[in-house]
């Protein structure tokens, strides 16, 4: 949601964007207080890319290599990420210039400003509608904080993720119960919400019937990671939000779908994820997917499908396969 903060700031005449330009990272669509004729959004998720497109602002999925006057970030849910973000700010806006920090309670924005304190600098700050706007000039000298707030992470052995993509220290329980549980697949297939490419890595490298694999995943960060995580040729990337992806019909479809906007649980993500799956498959195909087990895709998939039944339940996970996707129910 877009936060207030900002623009009663700017209102009040406390925050002042200095001349040049602004980098704002990761603002969710339509923040206000952002000077659009001299403000580059950078925003990995491809929704909210797109949104911001629409709107006439300059945007890009990762933070180009040159210098700002200024930085925006709203803070993302994971702690990691948004140290990450902090260190590219810091790095990428030159001495002397602006750097604003927004974000609710819930996504820490008190640990951050108790961090911020290690800067040779002074920090206002704003407490507004549950959060605060924390804005400072960016000192000389940040090296070492650099280093330290921009290496937060610790991906899997052997796999390269980054800080803010879904299981970035360690491979998901669920998906390896999908794996574990899955039945031959053939032919062209996809993976819905691919992450940073586990689930499709393992599908190829012990399928080999699959002629092809389309990686369809809305976070570039994400995507950019299974490109080097996923070197078989058979497989294609595409940076594209699952819920509205266009395809020739598949022979299967395999996912680990979403189930969280920001901190709040959105179990009817995942079952939009369902419906696509069953728009996109032939009427032959096939989808398996895996999913906590408390969530409510049942009704869904019978819905959308003709044949629904679980494979697996193991660590409070459930592999569910469906087939004969129906023509029009639940789309």
């Amino acid at each position: 949601m877009p936060s207030p903060r900002l623009e009663i700031a700017l209102a009040a005449d406390e925050l002042h964007w200095p001349d040049g330009p602004v980098l704002a990272l990761r603002p969710p669509p339509q923040q206000t207080g952002l000077p659009q004729d001299r403000t580059l959004v950078v925003h990995g998720f491809k929704p909210a890319h797109d949104a911001w497109a629409k709107s006439g602002y300059a945007v890009a999925a990762e933070t180009p290599a040159t210098d700002f006057a200024a930085a925006y970030i709203a803070l993302p849910r994971a702690k990691d990420h948004a140290f990450a973000l902090l260190a590219c700010a810091l790095d990428r806006v030159a001495p002397g210039g602006l750097i604003a920090i927004d974000g609710a309670k819930t996504d820490g924005v008190d640990s951050v400003a108790r961090a911020l304190k290690e800067l040779d600098t002074s920090i206002e700050s704003l407490s507004k509608a549950h959060g605060r706007l924390l804005w400072f000039r960016r000192p000389e000298n940040v090296t070492d904080a650099v280093v330290e707030w921009g290496d937060r992470s610790t991906s899997p052995q052997g796999w390269m993720t980054a800080p803010g993509v879904f299981s970035a220290n360690a491979v998901d329980v669920g998906s390896r119960l999908l794996v574990e549980s899955l039945a031959p697949l053939s032919g062209r297939g996809a993976d819905l919400g691919a992450g940073w490419g586990y689930l499709s890595a393992q599908v190829l490298s012990s399928m080999n019937a699959v002629t092809h694999l389309d990686l369809v995943e809305a976070e570039w960060a994400a995507l950019e990671c299974a490109r080097a995580n996923v070197l078989d040729p058979r497989a294609d990337f595409h940076w594209a939000d699952a819920t509205c992806f266009q395809a020739p019909a598949y022979d299967f479809i395999v996912m680990n779908p979403p189930f969280h906007t920001s901190r709040q649980a959105d179990p009817a993500l995942g079952q939009r994820f369902v419906v696509s799956a069953a728009r996109l498959l032939k009427r032959t195909g096939r989808l398996t997917l895996v999913a906590n087990r408390h969530l409510p895709y049942e009704e869904t998939l019978r819905k959308s499908f003709a044949e629904v039944g679980t494979r697996a339940e193991a660590s409070g996970f459930k592999v569910i396969q469906a087939g004969k996707p129906r023509p029009y129910a639940g789309r």
